[in-house]
């Protein structure tokens, strides 16, 4: 049975999209089924069904969540649904001279001279085996 994995994407100018990008073609494989889905005009609905998330998003300006994602983030803000049946990771891409607003899950630097999806390809393989072994002890 293969995973399926939905990646959410929030993005202002399209890296977090190129990081997705980058993870899907990682991760497609027989164990694993990929959709990447842009934010753009998504709610909290999304999440309804449950499932595996990975949400893969950078910030802008001070912290603020991108324009693609602003209807989502909302939605759940004020929908507050039950997220008990969704298993999700986060990839946050930010920029550490914006000190009290930096990501704090799967840090990326855009000072570091790293690319981000390069270092996202690292950081999911973790991720995604922690994943397989959660569903095969809940199957």
């Amino acid at each position: 049975m293969a995973l399926e994995l939905t990646i959410l994407v929030g993005t202002m100018t399209g890296t977090a999209q190129l990081v997705a990008q980058e993870l899907e073609l990682t991760l497609e494989d027989g164990e694993t089924r990929v959709q990447v889905k842009p934010m753009d005009g998504l709610d909290a609905g999304v999440f309804s069904g449950g499932g595996l998330f990975l949400i893969c998003s950078s910030t802008y300006g001070q912290g603020d969540v991108p324009d693609n994602a602003k209807n989502l983030y909302e939605s759940l803000q004020s929908a507050r649904p039950d997220l008990s049946n969704v298993q999700y990771g986060v990839i946050a891409l930010g920029d550490r001279t914006y000190a009290e607003t930096f990501c704090e899950i799967m840090l990326h630097d855009a000072s570091a001279g790293t690319m981000p999806e390069e270092v996202a390809v690292t950081w999911v393989a973790g991720w995604i085996s922690l994943c397989r072994k959660e569903v095969r002890l809940t199957a």
